[in-house]
């Protein structure tokens, strides 16, 4: 009787626990914290924070493989739905079916501002080869710095599947805390003068002109760098939903009910990836600051990119919009319009930032490529 009192509370998660669970413990808190009283992107942090917690609690049948080859199941989430890079894609269908890219044509210069934000990325791969990172482990890493989830996803499930809940996590920190990091680096360098810089209103774009940058944008994008088509093909399908204007059933789907469902299952799946074991270590401590350094430079480069251009154009931009050049749409666009209206009330940002908002994810999504193109295999 003693023996079987014993072998039940040795199979018990209690007699397990060590020191490393308490502290995903608190990690799991701080991410539902963030998403609950700060609102801090919740959609995505309040799964992963709860998918920490639950894998970080010993014995719990959810991300392993039992004897007869079935899978546990989150397991299934993450192998059907992450490593197959089946989630990341139909997340970028959803972003197109809520995008206007109408902005970005409207303006077309600012698309060099979502360029110039990509040098947080390659700025943060040599540091990560530095540090003594294999290359396509630096190149996920990297890309941490275009605050682009579902690419860093992407790309890390190709070349650094190891770092994959690490580099996930990271990003998706990152984006919840646009509002936090962005705004000292954009008062840091940029004067109230230019803060105050008022853009005249963007003209209209027809629904023609848009349709035919779906198929031009796809086109180029896919025929430069091939390894971005799942990506780049899914985001401007979801586009064609929205402006062709004879699909709303299919366009509200991939707004709502399918990105709601894959979101889901990509948040539990990226907060499961962070058991104690794999993540108290040295390396995704490393992953975290270098996350930080990439999105930080990635910052920086769109506004000095915003600030040069004005040295040559006689209708003046706000180099605020320069930061909205990270992939984070719409947060960083927000923060934007936030911070344009400390210096001017007056001031109206927001749909001159969605254009190098949304060029900086066409910009992430073709750095993706070129890694993939250059690293895969290797």
């Amino acid at each position: 009787m003693e023996q079987l009192a014993h072998e039940i509370i040795f199979k018990t998660g209690f007699v397990h626990l060590y020191w490393g669970h308490l502290v995903m413990w608190l990690i799991a808190f701080l991410f539902v914290y963030l998403a609950i009283k700060k609102k801090y992107e919740p959609l995505l942090l309040l799964p992963i924070g709860f998918g920490i917690f639950l894998v970080n609690l010993p014995l719990t049948p959810l991300m392993g493989i039992e004897e007869n080859g079935k899978r546990e199941l989150i397991n299934l989430f993450y192998t059907y739905g992450i490593e197959t890079e089946v989630i990341p894609c139909l997340i970028f269908m959803g972003v197109g079916a809520l995008t206007d890219f109408g902005p970005m044509l409207a303006n077309p210069k600012t698309m060099l501002l979502g360029a110039a934000a990509q040098l947080g990325v390659y700025i943060t791969f040599f540091g990560a080869i530095l540090l003594g990172f294999k290359i396509p482990e630096a190149a996920s890493i990297g890309i941490i710095g275009g605050a682009d989830g579902p690419t860093t996803i992407y790309l890390t499930s190709i070349l650094a599947p190891a770092l994959l809940g690490a580099n996930a996590l990271a990003a998706y920190s990152y984006m919840a805390m646009v509002p936090i990091i962005q705004p000292p680096i954009m008062r840091l360098l940029t004067t109230k003068e230019e803060r105050k810089i008022r853009m005249k209103q963007l003209r209209p774009v027809s629904k023609t002109e848009k349709i035919i940058f779906a198929f031009i944008g796809t086109m180029t994008v896919c025929l430069l760098v091939p390894p971005a088509a799942p990506l780049m093909g899914m985001l401007f399908l979801g586009n064609l939903f929205r402006e062709s204007g004879v699909v709303e059933r299919l366009s509200h789907a991939a707004q709502n009910e399918l990105m709601n469902i894959v979101t889901i299952f990509l948040g539990l799946s990226v907060g499961a990836t962070m058991t104690a074991e794999s993540f108290l270590r040295p390396q995704p401590i490393y992953i975290f600051v270098l996350g930080l350094v990439a999105f930080s430079f990635s910052t920086a480069g769109g506004l000095l990119m915003a600030k040069l251009m004005n040295l040559f154009l006689k209708e003046k931009i706000n180099p605020l919009i320069g930061a909205a050049g990270v992939s984070a749409v719409p947060m960083a666009a927000r923060v934007v319009q936030v911070e344009g209206q400390k210096a001017d009330p007056g001031n109206f940002l927001l749909m001159h930032a969605m254009g190098p908002n949304l060029a900086g994810v066409i910009g992430t999504v073709t750095a993706a490529g070129l890694f993939i193109t250059m690293l895969a295999g290797k």
